[in-house]
């Protein structure tokens, strides 16, 4: 009985067959001489230039030696001397020793080994080619050169179709700018793209990054870096849990939980984003903005809905805007000082601080607390030691009022044009009141008994304090006073004119610089994923299907992979503290400026 097959099944058939001959396809070649040596090399010819190369050619790879022993049978060539491999008109490699196998496309060089391609070329002392999976591997130490920048590590690996470097061990890439070290570098040849992981910096004169995360084109200089994260500047640190950089515009930017330490004069700021200026010496700071000048005794902290640090490090001026708190505290706890105001202006290097209300967003005029003591006016402007940052004294501008709460009930209350305090270890000592004052104190003798409240008119008065409370009034050029038993004083009098206690809104802690403001909405942090453990290299393989030949000068146990050389970080195992929703597109970092919901 004649078999009959279907047009469909020969179709298959056809294309069985010549996929196993396109597969063991043989390799050709051309030599000016060719002798047989069985002695020395059993089955094979030997190749021999005299005024030509020696040439192979092998589905679509071509290679030039001076000398080669060709195992025909096992469509498998060692070449010698001057060897030249091409692979169309993308990959070139240069060596002074290689073999390869034609049934199973693999390739090995060794010996000043070069491999171009268009944008890089790949140095190293051995090389492992794989023409099916169309990857290269060295594990002995390379070089890449890009364009750009030189790339050095012990483990490499290059994917021709995405045009992707992965270095692991000891990772450098040195540019005229910069230089980079990692554990771990993944290289996109055709962008300049790098992407970094594990314990990574990148330093230059005037900077040093690091990450343990963190993307960077190598071309346009620019990088954004997850997890630890952090950069540092001469004078100052910049960390956040992520952070933008662009080394040209001198600028960097950072979102959530945003630290900026300023080295020198021993300030930090922290907020939820940021931008530093290095070339302007500048930093803008905003959500739950707080900045802490930090001293031996004392620490000053200032919070407001943006602050704003100018100057070099000896005239740095701080800047703050909108529901501006302060509080100041010293080691003992005991004399806390806190304030609130529109606005904020404070100059390192004299010791001046001003407070200010500037704009109809303010909540009122500028109040100050020292112990029990409130103090208001137009403005407030305090001066300490620029180097203690202790307070010296203080300056309140038109329309002074300080008011104290008697220790029973009622106020004590002082109010004239210009008031002047004096401090000494930060305790209130001495108040002049000047211009149009006018006083109501309630008097009381040694037992804290009430014996009266006096009210006087008077130019100029003069307080002095014995902790923190009222000991003694003097006045000056009195115009008009007397002191009145409790029962004879009205009610309705016992307030001078303006009187504004704002006791519920004092400061007690640092914590209250943020008592009665929500939390605020962080920003979704993109993270960058880690990469895809690829297949390995070496394939398995039975002890007779060899990837080379058994005449290869490589032993069969040295095609194999190792684990040391594998990736370190990957998806399979790490699990990250970012989790990215999607992974960051590059084309949609911008610089802090453009993102205005920030």
């Amino acid at each position: 009985m004649k078999k009959q097959f279907s047009p469909l099944v020969l179709i298959i058939l056809l294309i069985s067959v010549y996929a196993h001959a396109q597969k063991n396809q043989e390799i050709n070649y051309d030599s000016d001489r060719t002798l047989k040596n069985e002695q020395r090399y059993p089955g094979a010819l030997i190749l021999s230039k005299v005024d030509n190369q020696v040439y192979f050619d092998h589905d679509g790879i071509e290679v030039w030696c001076d000398n080669a022993v060709f195992y025909k049978e096992a469509n498998f060539f060692k070449a010698y001397g001057n060897i030249r491999m091409q692979q169309g008109d993308s990959v070139s490699m240069t060596s002074n020793y290689a073999e390869y196998n034609g049934d199973t496309e693999f390739a090995f060089a060794s010996g000043k080994v070069k491999m171009k391609r268009p944008q890089t070329t790949l140095e190293t002392d051995s090389l492992f080619f794989d023409r099916v999976k169309q990857q290269a591997y060295y594990r002995s130490g390379g070089k890449v050169t890009d364009t750009a920048s030189v790339l050095t590590s012990t483990i490499g690996r290059y994917f021709m179709e995405e045009d992707k470097y992965s270095f692991v061990n000891e990772v450098v890439v040195t540019n005229p700018e910069y230089k980079i070290n990692s554990d771990q570098l993944d290289f996109y040849s055709e962008s300049g793209h790098a992407y970094l992981y594990g314990p990574s910096t990148i330093e230059s004169e005037t900077s040093t990054v690091y990450c343990e995360r963190g993307f960077y084109d190598t071309r346009g200089d620019t990088g954004y870096f997850v997890k630890n994260s952090q950069i540092n500047y001469d004078n100052r640190i910049l960390k956040g849990d992520s952070l933008y950089f662009n080394r040209q515009n001198s600028f960097a930017s950072a979102t959530n939980n945003i630290r900026v330490i300023d080295t020198i004069n021993h300030s930090r700021v922290t907020g939820h984003y940021a931008e530093v200026y290095r070339d302007k010496d500048s930093v803008f700071i905003t959500k739950r903005a707080l900045a802490a000048s930090l001293q031996e005794k004392d620490t000053l902290f200032v919070h407001s809905d943006t602050i704003m640090i100018t100057g070099k490090p000896e005239k740095r001026v701080i800047r703050g805007f909108y529901d501006v708190r302060i509080f100041k505290e010293d080691q003992t706890g005991e004399n806390p000082m806190s304030g609130r105001s529109d606005s904020i202006y404070s100059d390192q290097q004299s010791g001046l601080t001003k407070l200010i209300n500037l704009s109809a967003r303010g909540n009122g005029k500028p109040v100050l607390w020292s112990a029990d003591n409130q103090m208001t006016g137009d403005s407030i402007h305090l001066m300490s030691n620029p180097e203690t940052e202790q307070l010296d004294s203080l300056l309140v501008f038109d329309n002074a009022f300080l008011i104290q709460k008697d220790s029973i009930e009622g106020y004590n209350q002082l109010k004239g044009k210009i008031l002047t305090g004096y401090f000494q270890e930060n305790e209130l000592q001495k108040v002049v009141i000047d211009k149009n004052t006018e006083t109501l104190n309630y008097l009381r003798n040694e037992e804290n008994q009430l014996i009266g409240i006096n009210k006087t008119l008077a130019s100029y008065v003069e307080i002095f304090f014995e902790d923190q409370q009222i000991k003694d009034v003097y006045y000056y050029n009195q115009v008009d006073g007397d002191t009145s038993p409790e029962e004879e004083f009205p009610p309705n009098a016992r307030k001078l004119d303006g009187f504004n206690w704002r006791g519920e809104e004092r400061i007690l802690s640092k914590e209250g610089l943020f008592e009665g403001q929500p939390e605020p909405k962080l920003t979704k942090i993109k993270g960058i994923p880690l990469p895809d453990e690829p297949e390995e290299f070496f394939d398995e393989r039975e002890e007779d299907d060899l990837l080379l030949d058994r005449n290869s000068r490589l032993r069969p146990e040295v095609l194999k992979n190792r684990k040391e050389d594998s990736l370190k970080y990957k998806t399979e195992k790490i699990i990250d503290s970012i989790k990215p929703d999607t992974p960051i597109k590059v084309d949609s970092l911008k610089t802090a400026t453009d993102k205005k919901e920030n």
